[in-house]
Order: C-alpha cells, then structure tokens, then sequence
C-alpha cells in the first residue's frame, strides 16, 4: 500500500494551497510565500433573479484575472526568479484558494448572511460566500487531465476527493463542485493543465432538477438508469466499480457520463480501490477524446455530487463530460431556441457518438495505453 502525501499552508494574503505529492515521492520541505500581495477582494454579492429562481453573483474583482500570459508568465508554475506564480515550491498536484473568486472568502462563520429566498423573493441579495479553489494537475506549462500518467492522475482523483470533504465542511457551503475546462473554444484563459473546485452557498439549478427527477421517480432513478445502459449500443468502458456511457439524450455532439456501480454520493465517499479504478478509466477516456480529431478536443468535465447534507441517498456521483466540437472544423454554438429557451437539438445521434468514441479509445489505447497502477493508493497527511 503506498501513500499520497498531503501538506498545507498559506499564501502571502492568507489564502491556503494544499499539496498532494504522488504515492512514493520523497518528503519535502516546501519554501514559503516571500511575494507582496495586495488584500484579497471583497467577498462579492449574489443577487436572486425571481423569474428562474436562480442566484447571479457579481463578481467585478474577476475582471483582472490573467488571461493566457506566456509561458515564462505562467502564474500555475513553480515560483522562479522571473516568475512569481501563484505556487512558491515545485509540486505534483497543487490546490489553492482562488485570487479572483466567484464564491467566498466569506463564509458563513462570518457573520449574518440574510435571508434563504423560498419562496420568490424580488431584489433579495446576500454575500456569496463559499470558495473557489484551482487544482494545478502537473508544473508543466501546458497539457491536461488526460496528458498525465496514471499515478499523477491516481494523485489528481486524491485531491478531487479529498477536497471535497473538507469543502463540505466549510459553514455555509451547499454544494462541492470539482471541474476542468479545456480549450479556448471553451472560454479557458490558462493553458496550464488544472481544474477549478467550486464550493457554492447553493444548490445549483442542475442538481435541484436532478434531486427533483429523483424525488418524482424514486431513489432508484440512478441505478435504473445504469442498468438501461449497461448492456445497450452507448456504453464505452466498463470496469468493476464504473461504467462510461453516451446519455440516452444526449444534448451536446459530444458527451459522456462515468457513473458509480453503487450509491456513492461524492468522491469523499469511494475508497482506494475505486480511486484507483477511476485514474485509469478517466485517463483512457481523457485520451480517447483527444483521439476523435487531430487536435486536442475543448470540454467541460465536472463532477455530478450530491449536495452537502441532502439527498445523500438519492444522487449517485457521475463524471459528466460535454464538447461543442460536432467536426473537426465546426463547433456547435448555443443560438435561439438552445440558448434562450433551454430546448435542446442534437446534431449527432448518441448512438454514432458513442460508436466514434469507442473507435477513439481503442486508437488511443494502442497509440498510447495508460498504464496500469503497480500497486493500490491509499493518502496520508504529512
């Protein structure tokens, strides 16, 4: 049993980052923050748009934020001489709060927050409070999830998980939210490999229709929906613990969801075996994505967890993965009827989708195959 080793400490303004350094890397001591920061921003407000029931936050301080600097710029690396980055040390996988926020650094141990807006409440604002965490995947200037090894993935599923369970023990915090964006055609500013973990004070309007659905089926809906997939034209991978399959409706041309054999709410909740299954499941599909065309594909990969608290039973953790790509030269964009009204069309049908996807994997399996983990993971703090 080999470990992965966790260490924390704070930046120059107070902001905390987490080290995860990879099972079997030597110990070691990690230079401090010497930089001279101004104050971090303001917690920013929410305000409640009555007619969709839905919370915006207005956060100006994101304006500033960096927007794809050189490489000898690249505020995700190691701190060097000419490069004061947001990491004082070299590193494996590296979390830290967030400079530019959407969410916090308010919490709700801070003080009165106001009012929960149930029912619909007109001009109701508050303090957004929660946190907004940024997860570097490698030191390296450039790459993704899906460009790791497998025990820097294994070390990458660690830090997803176990931030997680701390998030859900921050006061005021609703909903864990851990995610990647890859490619500008997504909107990414960095090209550094890493991810985001959102703690929101609310549950999002995704999830509560989620919750929703399982309230008016039952807490079966998750499971049935697996057992429909299993064995059905869409499935893609299929290992001990998680099956990845293109959605029966699937809304974007491309679009993939890992779901747990079992009820598991959130990555806190699964165990060593099933950490080391999802490192290697998620990395052969990573690179299958990028084996569809001849350039790495843009997606959103995040992580469906049931919210903090509620709905323990009823939500089962899924890997859901979308990609406006629809050709290697043509994205599909969100106009009229998607974009205004929410009435999705798909260009691809799921069926061809998950038969393209499948030939992706297979040629990305020979081309480069992810290797196996020697040994089971388990982590420690230092």
């Amino acid at each position: 049993m080999t470990a992965i080793r966790q260490t924390s400490a704070l930046l120059a303004d107070g902001r905390e980052i987490v080290y995860f350094d990879d099972a079997g890397a030597p110990a070691r001591e990690r230079r401090a923050d010497s930089r001279a920061l101004d104050p971090r921003p303001a917690t920013p407000t929410m305000r409640f748009d009555a007619l969709s029931a839905e919370w915006v936050t207005v956060a100006t301080a994101r304006q500033g934020r960096v927007h794809l600097p050189p490489a000898e710029f690249d505020p995700l690396a190691p701190q060097s001489p000419t490069n004061p980055s947001e990491i004082p040390d070299d590193y494996d996988v590296a979390v830290f709060e967030n400079r530019s926020p959407s969410f916090g650094p308010g919490t709700a141990s801070d003080g009165p927050q106001g009012p929960a807006v149930e029912p619909i409440a007109i001009g109701a604002s508050r303090p957004a409070i929660g946190r907004c965490e940024v997860v570097c995947f490698s030191p390296d200037h450039e790459g993704s999830f899906g460009t790791q090894p497998t025990l820097r993935a294994r070390t990458v599923v660690e830090a997803w998980a176990e931030r997680t369970r701390a998030l859900s023990t921050v006061p005021g915090i609703a909903q864990v939210f851990p995610f990647e964006n890859r490619g500008v055609e997504i909107g990414v500013t960095l090209h550094h490999p890493h991810g985001q973990i959102y703690g929101y004070p609310y549950v999002p309007q995704r999830i509560r229709r989620i919750c929703a659905s399982v309230e008016q089926y039952g807490q079966g809906l998750f499971a049935d929906i697996l057992d429909s997939e299993a064995t059905g034209a869409r499935v893609l991978l299929a290992g001990e613990h998680f099956t990845a399959f293109v959605p029966f409706a699937a809304r974007w041309p491309v679009e993939v969801q890992v779901m747990a054999h079992r009820q598991v709410p959130d990555l806190a909740g699964t165990t060593d075996a099933e950490r080391d299954e999802l490192a290697t499941l998620t990395l052969r599909l990573a690179r299958g994505l990028d084996a569809l065309y001849d350039a790495p594909l843009p997606y959103i990969a995040g992580w469906v967890q049931a919210p903090v608290g509620r709905h323990r039973d009823d939500v089962r953790l899924t890997w859901h993965v979308t990609s406006p790509r629809r050709a290697a030269d043509k994205l599909k964009f969100l106009a009229g009827s998607e974009a205004a009204m929410g009435a999705w069309v798909g260009d691809i049908s799921p069926e061809d989708g998950a038969a393209r996807l499948r030939d992706a994997i297979a040629k990305a399996d020979e081309s480069r195959p992810v290797e196996p983990l020697t040994a089971s993971v388990s982590a420690t703090d230092a």
